[in-house]
Order: C-alpha cells, then sequence, then structure tokens
C-alpha cells in the first residue's frame, strides 16, 4: 500500500529480457540498508518487488522484474536506460496518509493532451506558475474519475479539477514539478494510472444492487 507522495525520482540504469519477463536496474538516492529483498516499491505507478539491491554511490542500485502482465498493461514496456521514475516505499504502520490509499495495480495509460502554465497569486511575480495537464483516461476506468476526487497518474497522489467525457484535468504546484517527473512531462506522453480504490469499491457495490 502506498499514498502517492514521491519519496525519490530514480533513473533506470538498464533493461534485460524479453516481453515474458524484464528485469530492470535503478538507481536511487534510498539508503540500501532499508531496503529488504521482496520489499514493494512504486515505481512510477506499478507495484514492483526489489529482487537485488547493492549500494551506490550516494544511495543503491535496485533491480525489480516486470512480468508480461505488468509490461503489457503499463509503461514499464517503455522504460529504457536513462528513462526517469516516481518512486516510492511502501507505507508502514504509523506513518502520515499524505495523499490517498494507493494499491501500485495499475489500471491502464492515460495520455497527456495538453499543457498550459496557469500564473498564481493574482500577478504577483514571486508566485511560481503552476500548470495545468489535461489527459484522457482509458475508457474502460473513465467512469471511476470524478471532479475533486484523487487519482494517481506514474505514481503521484492527484486531485482531480475537471471532467468531461473522458478527459479530466489536474493541476501541479510548482514543488510537484520540481521533486517528480512532471516537469517533464509533455503532450502525447503516456502515464500510468490508478484509479481511487473507494470509487472503484462504490461503483461496484452500485452495480450490484441494481442487477
Amino acid at each position: 500500500m502506498f499514498t502517492g507522495l514521491v519519496s525519490d525520482v530514480g533513473s533506470v540504469l538498464g533493461v534485460q529480457g524479453d516481453d515474458r519477463l524484464r528485469r530492470i536496474r535503478i538507481r536511487s538516492s534510498y539508503d540500501p540498508a532499508t531496503i529488504a529483498l521482496g520489499a514493494s516499491i512504486a515505481c512510477s505507478g506499478p507495484c514492483l518487488t526489489a529482487v537485488a539491491v547493492e549500494p551506490a554511490s550516494e544511495g543503491c542500485i535496485f533491480s525489480v522484474d516486470a512480468a508480461a502482465e505488468t509490461l503489457a498493461r503499463t509503461s514499464v514496456g517503455t522504460w529504457a536506460e536513462g528513462t526517469r521514475l516516481n518512486l516510492e516505499r511502501s507505507l508502514r504502520i504509523g506513518d502520515e496518509l499524505g495523499g490517498h490509499l494507493v494499491t501500485g495495480h495499475v489500471d491502464g495509460v492515460a495520455e497527456i493532451v495538453a499543457r498550459e502554465s496557469v500564473t498564481g497569486g493574482a500577478g504577483d511575480p514571486q508566485w511560481a506558475p503552476s500548470d495545468r495537464f489535461l489527459l484522457r483516461a482509458p475508457s474502460s476506468v473513465s467512469r471511476f474519475i470524478a471532479e475533486k476526487g484523487s487519482v494517481c497518474l506514474d505514481g503521484t497522489s492527484l486531485t482531480v479539477n475537471s471532467v468531461d467525457g473522458d478527459l479530466f484535468s489536474v493541476l501541479l504546484i510548482p514543488h510537484t514539478l520540481a521533486v517528480t517527473t512532471w516537469g517533464e512531462r509533455r503532450e502525447g506522453d503516456r502515464l500510468n494510472i490508478e484509479v481511487d480504490l473507494i470509487a472503484r469499491y462504490a461503483a461496484r457495490l452500485s452495480e450490484s444492487r441494481t442487477s
């Protein structure tokens, strides 16, 4: 279980394997002593298992395996050397739940339709602009996305600003743009999406009552 609050941005050092199974080596600033073999780490959305860990300069290098299902349903299949990833360690009992409940089980891939700068502070230059992203959700999950609800995109917990069919928007403040991979995102980029767990179960409950 995760919260969607990114704690590090790692980078892919190498990928081996094929469409059935790939091993991915990732450099991170995490202390290697704190990562046990078998630990769950959210890597730009998908919950992946650490299968190897080694110390490295200013952090560690850990490896994860991605099987065919993950490669087919997420953006993991496109990762290559140099790809930057939003990382989050699994939630521990007693940790602050600052985002929302995220499982790391990706529902599909959304596409950025547009990105625009939004000036804050009524034009006051001391306020850096935020950026609004318009995205298209997969048709299979768009009904779970609600205005003012939560959504996890590339491992980041965000609030939905607006919804229009399969299109929805989110607003990224300067801090989030700076400490995640969102600052690099452009129109046409594809992001891992996980809809809100509560919304999913509420919809399922409603369906069962009307069937």
